[in-house]
């Protein structure tokens, strides 16, 4: 399952990350293997999304959160 796939309340566990132009912003952020994420809410519109890692919200495009594998906790 990938993170854009999650519903708002679900608190999910990064897999892995896909290669992407972000890879190395995201991982700098702490979204590394293993990190519990919290879904918060998406945007009216659906995109882009809102997340809680670790002591901070990050607000996250669908497109990049597609590119990220998680599992249920």
């Amino acid at each position: 399952m990938t993170l854009k796939e999650a519903k708002a309340g679900m608190t999910v566990k990064v897999v892995s990350l896909e290669h992407s132009d972000l890879k190395q912003r995201l991982m700098s952020l702490g979204l590394i293997k293993g990190t519990v994420i919290k879904v918060l809410r998406s945007a009216p519109l659906g995109d882009p999304m809102a997340i809680s890692l670790r002591a901070y919200n990050l607000s996250l495009r669908l497109a990049d959160a597609d590119k990220i594998k998680v599992e249920v906790v």
